[in-house]
């Protein structure tokens, strides 16, 4: 089978080999790179992996067949999938209800795991560059973390984290700006969208082009998206070897990212049924799937920080997938969840099952729990976990009226002093910063 090749979104670039696009992180006229055609996939082989760097393998091999990362795919995935991703039952809930954590990593995020393998592949990927690799990655919450300490004392390459000051949980700012060495945190006074927008800039900037190899570590990046497919395929298998039918997820949604891996790990042939996209009050994509209007606007701070987006940048890959709304409304659904009722669902669920939800993960399990009583008896339904609830444990304390511990792999951070940088929200700024 040919090598394949990577384009951008809104076709406006050359394609590139899956090193290049990974390299590169954003396509020089704005777009994202999607595969010229999603390759095929044994699903046999990938059933009969147990252990998540062997599901990784069979289920990437096909995106990296012919690249010069194809002799590093199993090493990467190893270094990437050190840690579980279990699907738990909810106990004493009467619908088949799961749950798939993935907070079990060096930040307790769902980003983890696709940092870890970014930047096992950028490191193989360095070689004799001249110019330093500068990582530029906008973050809502966690993002920024996982980057940070997935790349933290990398030879040859510096990040930058840009985050909205006052709009991250203290836990979150901790992880965000304890590293030092290689890594940079920049506390942008604005909002979100202004960090994404920054490092757009960035990269159309010819001076910080010529200074810098500059890329990214966003869900923008292919080498962030392609791993986080694998939990799905895992987990939609373990579902389907237990229960012999096929697992329906409800994504915490904010940039699209998490999402858009489990529509192309369903495409691919991984046994997913339903996909419910769970937002938060910034409600664009329900909008857009409501009434076919597509009305990019300021983000909205809410409880859920991680998904205050108001632009979802990899709706350009699903657009890619799904170029009809129609169409995108056959393979998707998405709802829209107040902070009121995220924190009803995080008390009530406490209450019931002992489950205790972060503010992401409870916009989630309260969008399951606004589907109709015959669709949720059908099938059997996983609510995505992304992040583990000691992060926001100023929110849910109040809410559960206990204390939260946060687990080793957070509270060793806090040992870290912390190092923020506050810019104004604009490309002088950060190119001074730099």
């Amino acid at each position: 089978m040919a090598e394949l090749r990577y384009l951008s979104s809104r076709g406006g670039a050359p394609p590139l080999t899956l090193s290049e696009a990974i390299r590169q992180g954003l396509a020089p006229d704005g777009g994202l790179y999607v595969p010229t055609r999603l390759p095929e996939v044994d699903v046999a082989a990938v059933a009969r992996a147990t252990r998540l760097p062997d599901v990784a393998q069979s289920a990437l091999r096909g995106f990296f067949q012919g690249d010069r990362l194809e002799p590093n795919l199993a090493d990467i995935a190893r270094t990437a999938f050190d840690f579980p991703a279990p699907t738990t039952a909810v106990e004493k809930c009467q619908d088949p209800l799961f749950v798939l954590e993935l907070f079990h990593g060096p930040t307790a995020a769902f980003k983890d795991f696709g940092a870890r393998f970014l930047a096992a592949a950028l490191s193989r990927l360095r070689g004799e560059q001249s110019r330093p690799l500068q990582i530029l990655v906008a973050t809502s919450g966690d993002t920024g973390g996982a980057v940070a300490a997935a790349f933290h004392g990398r030879h040859g390459i510096e990040v930058t984290v840009l985050y909205p000051k006052g709009l991250v949980s203290p836990t979150q700012e901790q992880q965000l700006t304890c590293w030092g060495g290689n890594v940079r945190a920049l506390a942008v006074l604005g909002r979100f969208d202004d960090c994404q927008r920054l490092v757009k800039e960035a990269f159309a900037d010819a001076a910080l082009r010529e200074r810098f190899e500059l890329s990214s570590a966003n869900s923008i990046n292919l080498g962030r998206l392609l791993p986080q497919t694998v939990y799905y395929w895992a987990a939609s298998l373990r579902v389907a070897r237990a229960h012999h039918e096929a697992a329906s997820f409800v994504i915490p949604s904010g940039n699209l990212g998490n999402a858009t891996a489990c529509i192309w790990a369903r495409r691919l042939g991984a046994p997913i049924a339903s996909i419910v996209l769970a937002h938060n009050a910034n409600r664009t994509v329900p909008d857009y799937l409501r009434d076919g209007g597509l009305r990019p606007r300021p983000s909205v701070a809410t409880i859920s920080s991680a998904m205050d987006v108001g632009n979802p940048s990899n709706l350009e890959r699903l657009s890619a997938l799904y170029p009809d709304v129609a169409q995108m409304r056959g393979a998707l659904s998405a709802q829209s969840i107040s902070d009121e009722a995220t924190r009803t669902r995080i008390r009530l669920d406490f209450e019931r099952y002992g489950r205790i939800w972060c503010p992401h993960s409870a916009v989630a399990a309260e969008a399951y729990m606004r589907l109709a009583p015959a669709v949720r008896t059908r099938g059997r339904w996983v609510v995505v976990a992304t992040a583990h609830p000691a992060k926001f444990r100023e929110i849910i304390e109040p809410l559960i009226g206990e204390a939260l511990t946060l687990p080793p792999n957070l509270a060793r951070l806090y040992d870290r002093p912390a190092k923020p940088t506050p810019i104004e929200p604009d490309i002088e700024a950060l190119k001074r910063a730099l």
